[in-house]
């Protein structure tokens, strides 16, 4: 299975364009067979390299032999070599991100302060075939688009990823056959996270249906990536007819839609592909356009859409816009500035531990009045926190702890009716915790995006 595999690197790396004679290439190592097989295959084909390791010091030695391991390999190989250590838990502590939001936050924001520090042309990460499979699967799971069903783009920006040709099986017998000599990371046993969920139990289990599941889904992901290409070169051309553009507002004329095409379709991809607003978003501000609301708000990362008399207005949001947005019963994700809210709905025996990190509110859900609101925090709000039995404005208890104001003007508060029931990301209203007393339970988790 090993024969000829540098040379399907070297034609991969050529047919993708991903490097050219003269390019610097950083290479991301983690010490694991895949990272250490492209460096190995980099060295081998002769390109200018160096190394970037990112140590989140999360998993005590192990995590420092990685480091050690990647150090010697880099002074064997007689390439530059960049280390960072990075406090991730502390970071996990101020943002209220998971653990593999921040890590990627924080390594990829490194790899591109190093690049352009040290003039490499490109970031080489060794993703395979395999993760676009799990990355589909993932999506597929939170109820993505199409965009997001096409797995992991081959080049995105001063990203490259060279092993896209390749399997996780492969790239382990050519690190066998060549005695490349790598990590294993024990958290890749857990089943603690959705991709490992995935990778450990889900695909084993259609690999026993179907044993070429793999190559057929290479050809699916290639199918849909050639499908969503060609989308977005059909939307580009409907956007010219249906959007204007004025004094920093974009208006999309929905009545200028073809009637023979899919009117939400359309909506969802001009709204998606230009300004970010997610599937679930779309959804509820087309059945807003149905009813011929007016007014109602939608909010993505950066921009706001409103609906004006049967057209759509999209612009940035501003700083003191109260990003207000009511969450329905039924709601598994929703939007505040640069994070995202999942919602799971579980009966109280399915809870394990009531002691939970601050990204993270466990509700008494039959406590709950619907629609819930979520919006930015304001002057003279007040809460209960969790613990107190007294009432607290939510200005003095982020005053207390020691909140920047750049992290105060991105506070949200979730509310039932007009009680606040979390304070996002940072403590829960103490009239709405788990008793002994609760039946079901409404868990939310705050992530970055």
């Amino acid at each position: 299975m090993t024969n000829g595999f540098r040379e399907r690197f070297e034609r991969y790396i050529e047919q993708n364009d991903l490097a050219a004679p003269g390019d610097r290439i950083l290479l991301a190592v983690s010490g694991g067979s895949d990272s250490m097989v492209m460096l190995s295959l980099f060295a081998e084909c002769g390109y200018d390299i160096g190394v970037a390791h990112c140590n989140f010091m999360l998993r005590g030695r192990e995590s420092d032999g990685d480091e050690a391991a990647v150090e010697s390999e880099a002074s064997r190989l007689g390439v530059r070599y960049h280390v960072k250590r990075f406090d991730t838990q502390a970071e996990m502590e101020r943002t209220g991100e998971s653990m593999e939001m921040a890590a990627r936050r924080l390594r990829y924001a490194w790899f591109d302060e190093l690049r352009r520090e040290h003039g490499y042309t490109s970031v080489a990460i060794a993703h395979h075939a395999d993760d676009s499979t799990e990355t589909f699967f993932i999506n597929l799971l939170r109820g993505t688009g199409l965009r997001g069903l096409t797995g992991i783009a081959v080049r995105a920006g001063r990203i490259i990823r060279p092993l896209m040709f390749a399997s996780r099986k492969e790239i382990l017998e050519y690190a066998m056959a060549h005695g490349i000599a790598y990590r294993e990371d024990s958290s890749n046993a857990s089943t603690k996270y959705l991709r490992n969920k995935i990778r450990l139990g889900l695909i084993p289990r259609i690999r026993e249906i179907n044993a070429g599941f793999a190559g057929i889904m290479r050809r699916n992901i290639a199918r849909l990536t050639e499908a969503q290409t060609f989308i977005d070169s059909a939307v580009c051309m409907i956007r010219s007819d249906v959007v204007d553009s004025a004094d920093g507002v974009d208006t999309i004329h929905v009545d200028r839609i073809d009637p023979g095409l899919p009117r939400g379709f359309v909506v969802y991809q001009l709204l998606n592909s230009a300004y970010g607003f997610k599937g679930d978003v779309c959804d509820s501000l087309r059945r807003a356009l149905e009813r011929g609301s007016t007014g109602r708000r939608f909010y993505s990362k950066e921009y706001t859409a409103c609906i004006d008399r049967g057209d759509i207005k999209v612009f940035r949001t501003e700083p003191d816009d109260p990003c207000a947005v009511e969450v329905e019963r039924d709601a598994v994700r929703c939007y505040c500035g640069n994070s995202a809210l999942w919602f799971e709905r579980c009966d109280i025996a399915m809870i394990k531990d009531y002691g939970v990190p601050e990204h993270i509110a466990q509700l008494d859900a039959d406590q709950l009045h619907y629609p819930l609101t979520l919006r930015r925090w304001r002057d003279g709000d007040r809460f209960i926190p969790f613990g107190m039995n007294g009432f607290k404005k939510v200005s003095d208890y982020l005053t207390d702890a020691k909140v920047s104001a750049a992290e105060r003007e991105r506070q949200f508060v979730l509310l039932s009716g007009e009680d606040i029931v979390w304070l996002v990301g940072r403590r829960i209203d103490d009239r709405y915790r788990l008793t002994d007393k609760t039946d079901n339970v409404l868990r939310i988790t705050k992530e970055i995006v």
